[in-house]
């Protein structure tokens, strides 16, 4: 791997907990086989593309998170129709399908990606735009073709920080795919992605992070108790209004985490 890439302190030992209270083998595999059923359905539907109304996306993709025993919690205004650029903090392999919850969009994605079982044909179908993220002198070409996909009406969804983190920290939004924005003309759409227990507190067994395998991962969500996805859609970003791809990054960052304050919070089923 290149030594210009963004990387993350975070590692599974350091920042991951186990949850505290574990659900039973059998209703751990019984949400990991949901959600492979899910997936599978989704990968044969897929040829359908734009047909599919954008209302069952978003329905499907909340299910996949229910599936493995996630509650989903949403605040702010859906994204609006046309191109947008959605940008989140990225913490777990749960954050693809909670984007998609907020508005289907065309996912920039690793090129490891290709490679993952099941999911992997599912990106790929879906339109996903792969990055090569050890090649630098690709990355023109990739923010081109953002930019083409956004002009055409596209959502394209990225999560900026080029790595994992553990919920706890995060890291800084790279700039390139907000020049995308800027080419393409069109608004920033910022999410903020944080997960908690339903106590309120702040959670890491969602993270996938470090040298941590898909495998561990989706056995240590499936295993935990009362983890709650908070999604929050945050004010659309005019491209417009700022001078550069620096600027419009920092902008659209998401912060600090705030506690939470479920009391204005639907929970979605």
């Amino acid at each position: 791997m290149s030594v210009w890439l963004p990387s993350a302190p975070c590692t599974p030992g350091a920042c991951v907990e186990q949850a505290r209270a574990a659900a039973a083998v059998p209703r751990a595999v019984l949400r990991l086989t949901a959600v492979v059923a899910l997936l599978l359905a989704g990968v044969l539907l897929s040829p359908f593309g734009a047909r599919i109304p954008a209302d069952w996306v978003r329905r499907w993709s909340r299910t996949v998170v229910r599936a493995i025993g996630v509650q989903v919690r949403v605040t702010g205004a859906a994204p609006p129709d046309g191109g947008v650029l959605l940008v989140a903090n990225h913490i777990s392999w749960l954050d693809i399908p909670l984007l998609a919850a907020v508005r289907p969009a065309r996912m920039l994605a690793k090129d490891e990606i290709r490679r993952w079982p099941v999911a992997g044909r599912l990106a790929a179908r879906g339109g996903a735009l792969f990055i090569e993220r050890d090649r630098l002198r690709a990355l023109p070409a990739t923010v081109a073709r953002v930019a083409g996909a956004l002009r055409d009406g596209a959502a394209v969804a990225a999560f900026p920080e080029g790595s994992t983190w553990c919920g706890r920290a995060q890291g800084h939004f790279r700039r390139a795919v907000f020049q995308a924005a800027l080419d393409a003309g069109v608004p920033v759409q910022p999410v903020r992605l944080s997960y908690r227990t339903a106590q309120g507190r702040a959670a890491t067994a969602a993270a996938f992070v470090g040298d941590d395998t898909l495998f561990a991962s989706l056995w240590r969500v499936a295993t935990a108790r009362g983890l709650v996805a908070e999604v929050e859609v945050r004010p659309l970003i005019p491209a417009a209004g700022h001078p550069d791809r620096r600027s419009l990054a920092r902008a659209a960052e998401p912060g600090t985490p705030a506690e939470p304050t479920w009391t204005h919070t639907a929970l979605v089923a």
